[in-house]
This record gives structure tokens, sequence and C-alpha cells, in this order.
């Protein structure tokens, strides 16, 4: 070996050795919306409601061999909400702050604030379709290789640096103190997640840690080249924020068809366990989804568990679905839903909470831009009536169009 050759050597070890990426991207997504009694109902005097939102995210992320560090800034505003010479207040915020440390080939440590998303997002998701997000402060030991994946995550959350009360929290919304451990496994036809959570929560700021814990599994099925289908189960017990015994359920099956190269078609269903009116258990007996992907399942009106419908009568999502490719970049989906109460509403009161449809196109404009937009239009029942405290059977629609661009900024060589 020639001097020259060892030189070029030692220069491509270090080179490997040395390895770093810096991605910069970002990320701009107004939001027109149509809103006509979403999420719950209005008299027939109250007036329709538009407006436009807006969320605007840099992300920057620095990757070599040994560790990752990524920071996603953002700003979310309603158009109008800061006057045009502003000279206050402001929107921007910390959406994300982690760093992952890779301590072995198969286990790493991620710790800081970050969105967590197991599977479906049914019971952890980023809540992408808000404009600010989902994301949690965090500590999540990362195990795994090709055959499966272990996350062991933990947070324990205070309002202040302050030694007062062990317990003291006072930030609606949040928990406590949270673990989970989540396991997943592929295998040939199946993919398979088990999930436990032990989620903590305080009724009052000075309150103590009440704790339920969640089990579960969501199983994927690929049974043919174009059928599949999709099962979750998650059962709730310990104790709820009130610190009343919890037995609560959700149960959902999901199956698709692909017909052709243009058409796909589903049904399903989905139930969550709630508390009749008349019940005399001691148990709380209504599931909570806790922080997954709400908007997602139950229609896109967010009539149900999207800041509402908790500890209520649970519910009962019988659904259909299709969709179709328009050309190469274009595609329409639509969806039916129906629904009922899982548990009695009320004497004399019919479980039926009416049906819901949802229209959906897509257009990628670009591999960086895309356009959506959506119509939803709920027909109340009866118990929907009941449980919103309006009888007036007005209409209640929401319609909504939304552009995103997303572009790589800068990636180094």
């Amino acid at each position: 070996m020639t001097l020259k050759q060892l030189f070029l050597g030692l220069l491509g070890l270090v080179a490997v050795q040395s390895y770093a990426q810096l991605t910069i991207s970002g990320e701009l997504r107004p939001r027109a919306e149509y809103q006509n009694d979403a999420k719950t109902l209005n008299a027939d005097a109250t007036d329709a409601v538009l407006f436009v939102s807006q969320r605007t995210r840099i992300n920057t992320q620095f990757t070599n061999e040994a560790y990752t560090f990524y920071v996603s800034m953002q700003d979310v505003r309603t158009w109008g909400d800061v006057k045009q010479l502003a000279d206050n207040g402001s929107s921007l915020s910390l959406h994300q702050a982690w760093g992952q440390v890779k301590f072995a080939p198969n286990f790493s440590v991620k710790v800081g604030r970050q969105e967590i998303i197991l599977d479906d997002s049914r019971i952890f998701g980023n809540v992408g379709w808000a404009q600010q997000g989902r994301s949690h402060d965090a500590l999540i030991f990362k195990l795994g290789n090709a055959a499966y994946k272990l996350d062991l995550g933990l947070a324990y959350n205070q309002d202040a640096d302050k030694a007062t009360k062990g317990t003291d929290y006072n930030v609606a919304g949040n928990y406590k103190a949270m673990q989970y451990a989540w396991f997943h496994k592929d295998y040939s036809k199946v993919k398979a997640s088990f999930l436990f959570l032990n989620n903590g929560l305080v009724l009052t700021p000075d309150a103590n840690i009440n704790y339920s814990q969640t089990y579960g599994t969501y199983l994927k099925f690929k049974a043919t080249s174009n059928i599949n289908a999709t099962f979750s189960g998650y059962y709730q017990g310990g104790e709820d924020k009130a610190g009343k015994g919890l037995s609560a359920f959700l149960v959902g099956l999901d199956l698709g068809y692909k017909a052709n190269d243009t058409w796909n078609l589903g049904l399903g269903f989905e139930m969550q366990s709630g508390n009749a009116y008349d019940s005399t258990s001691t148990d709380n007996k209504a599931f909570t989804p806790f922080y997954g992907t709400n908007h997602k399942f139950n229609g896109f009106m967010d009539y149900f568990y999207v800041g509402n419908h908790g500890n209520s009568v649970g519910l009962v999502d019988l659904y259909l679905k299709a969709s179709a490719k328009l050309g190469k970049s274009s595609s329409i989906t639509a969806f039916v839903h129906n629904f009922s109460a899982q548990a009695d509403i009320a004497a004399g009161v019919d479980k039926a909470l009416g049906t819901e449809i949802d229209l959906v196109y897509k257009h990628k404009v670009n591999k960086d831009v895309s356009l959506s937009a959506g119509y939803s239009q709920m027909f109340a029942s009866e118990g929907l009536e009941y449980l919103k405290g309006n009888t007036d059977g007005n209409t209640n629609d929401w319609g909504w169009i939304m552009l995103t661009i997303k572009p790589s900024l800068f990636i180094s060589k």
C-alpha cells in the first residue's frame, strides 16, 4: 500500500465516522372554514361563522451517527387577530424541541418536547388537523431493530420550577404524570402492536394523582393484495380524574377493499362505552381516547371526543367509505357515519344520534404544494339534540378549503 492510498483510506474512514446532515424545512398552511353548527347544535338564530386560520412552521434537524437534534417553531393565528401595526402579543411557540441519542445499535433515548404517534393515532397522535398540533414533554427509551420495536415513555409535569406540594399542577387538559409501553412486531400478513398506558390526572391543583390504566392492541391484516382489515381493542381500569373507579372499553374494526386502480371501498364500526342515565354502578364506564387524533375518527364535524362528549353515554359509529383517484394527482373521498349512543340517554329518548356525510377532495399541485377541500353535513336525531341541549332541528353543515406548502429549504450534502 502506498502512502497516498493510506492517506485516502484514512480520509474515507473519518468521513464515515463524522457523517452529519442538516435539514431545514418549512410549512405554511392557511385554511378557510365555514362553520354552521360544527361540534355542537346551535339555535336557528345563530349565524354561521367564516374565518381563516394559519399555521407556519420552521423545522430544523441535525443528524449524525451518534444523535439527532430537532427543533420546530410555529406561529398559529387567525387572520385578523393581531392588528396590522402589531405592538404586543405573540402567537409564536415551540412545537417540538428534542434530542435522540444513540447509545447502542438497537437502543436510543429521545428526550424533550415531541410528538408521540402510535399506530393509527387512536390513543397517541399529533392531532395534525388542529393548527397548533399536540406535543408532549417526555422521555422515551427506544429499543428495536428490523424485527420489533419497543418504546418505554414517561413524563412528569409541573407548572413552574417551584418547591411546593409535589402534586400541585394547574395546567388544564394536561396529565400530571404518564408512563407507557408500546411494543410492535411485523409478521407475514399481520402487523401487531400492544399498548399499556398509566395515566395520572389531578382533579384540582392540590389534589392527589389518580391513575387509570389503558391496555390494548392494534392489529393490521393484509389478507390479499386488495383486501385488508384493522382491529383495535382497549380496556380502561383504575381511577378516573375524580378518583372514581373506571371500567370502560373501545373496540373497532375496519375493512378495506381495493376494487381497482381507481376505487377503494371500506366499511367499519367503532364502539366506545359510556354511562347510562339510570346506571347504579359505582364505576365510571365512559371510555376516554386521551391523546389521540380524534378528528380522524367519528366524523370530521367533531361532535364526539374533540374537547366534548367526555364522561357521557359513549358512542357506536357505523360507517361506509369510498375513495376514487381522479388522475395522477387528485382524489375524492366520501364517508357516511351513522351514530348512536352506547348507553341509554334518557327515559323515552332513542339511542340514535344522527347521520353525518363527509366529502374530501385532495389535489397535489407539485411535490411541495397541495390543495384540499371538504364539506360535511350532520342530520341530527333526537338523541343528539337532547345531549347538546338544542331541539331546533336546524341545518348543521361545515365546509373548508386548505392550501399546504411544505418546502425543503436546505439539505446539507
